[in-house]
């Protein structure tokens, strides 16, 4: 019950501190997001040269097993399928989406004359 309220009273900090942010640190937000991304891959990269120098022929091995599962594997037919649900999903989301923009103007507009 303690670790309840403590983790409610932290995510109530989090929504005063985001609410007290400015929009210059909003707008920096997505550039520190990809930053992080680029570092994050400049490590992975880093580290894998590491190994592949270290342990040439297992690295090898594993890049051989990779590319022969990965060419076994339907990939073409398994992402012509996801996108066909992506498209078929995207009419739906789109009408709900203008439904509950809809409303919510709605009930702003009946809010000023309660």
């Amino acid at each position: 019950m303690i670790d309840r309220c403590a983790q409610d009273g932290f995510k109530m900090r989090i929504i005063s501190v985001m609410d007290q942010l400015s929009p210059e640190m909003v707008a920096e937000f997505p550039e520190r997001g990809m930053q992080w991304v680029k570092d994050r891959v400049e490590t992975v990269v880093n580290e894998t040269g590491e190994y592949v120098r270290e342990k040439p022929t297992q690295s090898l091995f594993y890049a051989f097993a990779v590319g022969y599962v990965l060419n076994r594997l339907p990939l073409g037919r398994v992402l012509a399928g996801l996108l066909r649900l992506l498209f078929m999903a995207l009419k739906p989301a789109i009408l709900i989406y203008g439904a509950a923009k809809l409303y919510r103007s709605a009930q702003e507009r009946e809010a000023p004359q309660r």
